[in-house]
C-alpha cells in the first residue's frame, strides 16, 4: 500500500517538473527572438535614440542676458561620462547574453566594469570634426566627446600613453594633439591618430595649460614653478623664448611678470593672454613676448578677479575670463577696459560652476568649460555681434510693424446701395 502511494507522489511530482520545462521551452524562443531583435538594431537607429533623448531635455531658455535682452550666450549641453562599461585597462566590455546574465556568470574584467567619469577634468582641446577632447588627471585619461551623439572614445593611460598627471590640452590645424604632464615634466606630441609621436621636456618645471599660435607657429606652455610662459617652435618642437622672470617664489607683480600663471589664449594677430593667477590679473603680450598691457584686480564686484584661471577668446575678440574663486565667467572687451557680461555662480544647475577651472572657445564659437567638483564638461553657444544685430533688426521691423496695425484707422463699413424709388405708374 504504501508503494503505490510513493508512485502516485512520485507521478505528480514529474508531471509537474514537465510542465515546468514545457512552460520554460515555450519562453526560450520568445527571448532568443526578442534578442535577435535587439541585435538588428542598426548603428544609425541607435545614434536616431540618443539624439532624440538629448533633444528632449530643452535648454533652450538659458541664455544670457535674461530676456527681452538679446541673447548673447546660449546653453546647449553638458557632458560627464562614457556611456558604455569598460574594464580597468578602459577597453569597452561587451554586454552578457540572456543566458549569462541568467546563470550569473561574469568574468573578472565584467566585476569591475564601469562607465568611466570624469573626475578632475581640466584642459579642453576641439578638433577639426568638432570633438572636445579633456584631460582628466584623476582618471588618467583624455576623454573625447562626440558633441552631436554623446559617445566617448579614451586615451587611456597604460595602453595609449603613459601619463601621471596630465593636465593642458592643445589641438593644432592638423589634429596634432599636445598635451602636457606636470607629473613627467614634459609635453606629450599626439598625431591625428592619437598616436604618440614626440615629447618636449627642454626647460620645464611643472607645465600647465597650452595655447597654439597657427599663424605663427608657436606652442605657449604656462610652467606654474618657474612663473613663465614658455614658447616653442610648434613644428620643430625647439625652444624660441620665456616670458617672465623665473626665481622669486610667486612674489612678483612687476608687469611682464607672473606669480603661477595658468591659463592661456592666443588673438588673431598672434597677441598672447595669460591668466596670471595669484596677481588676480590678465596679462597681454604680442607676438615677440613684448608687454603690451594688463588689466584686473583682486576682488569678488564686476570686473574683479580672485584667481583667474582661464582664458578664452571669441571671433569678435572679446576676452572670456574662468575666475577659479569666484565661480563665474566675465567676458571684456578686447583690451579688458569694458566688462560686456558676467554669469555663472557657484552652485551645480546649468550654467554654474563649482570648482572652475578652464575654459574654450572653437572655431564655431562654442564655449567649453571645465570643473573639478562635479566633473562636468559644459558647453554654451556664444551669440556673434553679427547675428545679435541681425536680431535687433527683426525686433525692430516686427514692432514697427505691430505700430503701425495699432495705428492705421479703422476701415469704414460699406455704404448701403441707395434704395431705387419705385416708377409711378
Amino acid at each position: 500500500m504504501c508503494k503505490i502511494v510513493i508512485s502516485r507522489d512520485f507521478s505528480k511530482r514529474a508531471a509537474s517538473l514537465l510542465a515546468v520545462l514545457a512552460l520554460l521551452a515555450s519562453l526560450v524562443p520568445g527571448a532568443l527572438e526578442a534578442n535577435d531583435k535587439k541585435k538588428k538594431k542598426s548603428k544609425e537607429e541607435e545614434q536616431a535614440e540618443i539624439a532624440a533623448k538629448i533633444k528632449a531635455i530643452d535648454y533652450s531658455f538659458i541664455v544670457w542676458p535674461n530676456p527681452p535682452a538679446v541673447a548673447r550666450i546660449r546653453y546647449t549641453n553638458w557632458y560627464s561620462s562614457d556611456k558604455e562599461k569598460r574594464n580597468v585597462q578602459g577597453k569597452v566590455q561587451k554586454k552578457n547574453s540572456w543566458m549569462d546574465r541568467l546563470a550569473g556568470t561574469q568574468t573578472g574584467d565584467e566585476v569591475f566594469s564601469m562607465p568611466f567619469q570624469l573626475v578632475q577634468p581640466y584642459g579642453i582641446a576641439v578638433d577639426s570634426k568638432g570633438n572636445a577632447y579633456v584631460a582628466d588627471s584623476k582618471v588618467g585619461a583624455i576623454f573625447i566627446f562626440n558633441t552631436d551623439t554623446r559617445e566617448v572614445q579614451l586615451i587611456k593611460n597604460g595602453s595609449d600613453a603613459h601619463f601621471v598627471r596630465i593636465i593642458g590640452l592643445a589641438m593644432d590645424d592638423d589634429d596634432r594633439l599636445f598635451v602636457s604632464d606636470p607629473g613627467l615634466r614634459h609635453v606629450l606630441v599626439f598625431n591625428k591618430d592619437h598616436k604618440a609621436q614626440d615629447v618636449i621636456t627642454e626647460g620645464m618645471a611643472e607645465p600647465g595649460d597650452l595655447a597654439i599660435d597657427t599663424q605663427n607657429r608657436l606652442l605657449y606652455v604656462s610652467d606654474v614653478t618657474l612663473d613663465q610662459v614658455l614658447v616653442y617652435d610648434a613644428d620643430t618642437l625647439k625652444p624660441v623664448r620665456k616670458i617672465g622672470t623665473t626665481g622669486h617664489k610667486h612674489s612678483l607683480t612687476s608687469p611682464g611678470d607672473f606669480a603661477r600663471p595658468s591659463g592661456l589664449a592666443v588673438d588673431r594677430e598672434g597677441n598672447l593672454y595669460v591668466a596670471d593667477t595669484l596677481n588676480n590679473r590678465i596679462e597681454i603680450f604680442d607676438p615677440d613676448g613684448n608687454f603690451i598691457s594688463a588689466f584686473g584686480k583682486s576682488g569678488d564686484g564686476p570686473g574683479y578677479f580672485s584667481r583667474p584661471k582661464g582664458v578664452a577668446i571669441d571671433s569678435d575678440g572679446h576676452l572670456w575670463v574662468a575666475d577659479g574663486m569666484q565661480d563665474r565667467v566675465q567676458v571684456f572687451s578686447k583690451d579688458g577696459s569694458q566688462l560686456m557680461i558676467s554669469f555663472g555662480g557657484h552652485g551645480l544647475l546649468p550654467g554654474q560652476f563649482q570648482g572652475l577651472v578652464n575654459i574654450v572657445i572653437d572655431k564655431q564659437d562654442r564655449v567649453f568649460t571645465t570643473e573639478i567638483y562635479p566633473g562636468r564638461l559644459q558647453q554654451m553657444q556664444y551669440v556673434t555681434d553679427a547675428q545679435a544685430e541681425k536680431e535687433r533688426e527683426r525686433r525692430e521691423k516686427e514692432r514697427a510693424k505691430q505700430t503701425a496695425e495699432r495705428h492705421a484707422p479703422a476701415s469704414q463699413p460699406e455704404a448701403a446701395p441707395a434704395a431705387v424709388p419705385n416708377a409711378k405708374p
